[in-house]
């Protein structure tokens, strides 16, 4: 084979080979998504949030999360942590609203979307995470498995992180509405029909022990439904009679079918928009 022929091949792999991914720029956000094909962080210049203050009826939930990003982004120990449990109760709001509160004593904390198609690439990601003198919060938003995926296994990538260990300034926050990542009636069908029925979803169900941290979200009930809306009226300047208010909103939860967090904030959106009032969706 001659040389030409050579030359030729060697350009034609280096077209085929993915580029590798400059050295982020991690000033230019204090949030980033992650894609891939090619590899690369994209900078968020607004994160969609909500004031941590707003978030009502997940006290607890509130707190625990906080310390712990406290103590992480403060280099102390501190735990992945699963949110789980019902939808539109603020799950995804309250990772966004504690990472924009702690902003202000930990500039250096970041935010990093990742989403669950893409979690065979976390490997790659990790090794530009490593390297940085910044603090990564990992955000893997509606996490869940089905039973021929095989995704979970690229998890154990940042929650056990290998030989290697998980690199000491990741920590792995993820929201689910299954508390063990996996439909139950898979898992009751799996053990029912397997022939060793104590082994056949083990290796998934444990995937949701190695996160430190179980946050689980409820149902809201009536007043705290009333109460988010209240505060959303109050920080907003919506001024709107305390009785009609009341009853606009009971009337939005029984069409929906529901109260949650998001209905209440839909409910708002709407309201505000009637009064002519700008809101940040």
């Amino acid at each position: 084979m001659d040389n030409n022929a050579l030359t030729r091949i060697a350009a034609a792999l280096d077209r085929m080979a993915p580029a590798a991914l400059p050295s982020p720029d991690f000033d230019a956000a204090t949030a980033f998504v992650w894609h891939v094909d090619p590899d690369r962080l994209e900078p968020v210049k607004r994160v969609a949030r909500v004031d941590l203050n707003l978030l009502l009826g997940i006290d607890r939930a509130r707190d625990t999360l906080l310390d712990n990003t406290r103590r992480f982004a403060s280099g102390y120990a501190s735990n992945n942590a699963l949110l789980w449990g019902s939808r539109g109760m603020g799950k995804s709001s309250l990772i966004k609203a504690v990472h924009g509160a702690m902003q202000v004593e930990h500039e250096g904390l970041k935010l990093i979307e990742l989403h669950r198609e893409d979690l065979p690439s976390v490997g790659r990601l990790l090794n530009h995470l490593r390297r940085s003198a910044y603090r990564f919060v990992l955000f893997c938003d509606d996490l869940s498995f089905s039973h021929d995926d095989e995704h979970y296994k690229s998890l154990k990538a940042v929650l056990d992180g290998g030989i290697e260990g998980r690199p000491d300034n990741v920590v792995l926050y993820a929201t689910s509405n299954r508390r063990h990542l996996m439909p139950r009636e898979m898992i009751e069908n799996e053990r029912s029909t397997a022939i060793s029925p104590s082994e056949a979803v083990e290796e998934k169900v444990s995937l949701s022990d190695r996160f430190g941290l179980w946050l689980g979200f409820h149902p809201c009930d009536q007043d705290t439904y009333l109460a988010m809306i209240s505060g959303y009226c109050a920080a907003y300047g919506v001024a709107v009679d305390a009785g009609a208010l009341r009853a606009e909103a009971i009337e939005w939860q029984a069409t929906r079918g529901a109260r949650s967090g998001r209905v209440a904030w839909q409910f708002f959106v709407d309201l505000a928009g009637r009064n002519g009032i700008k809101v940040n969706n």
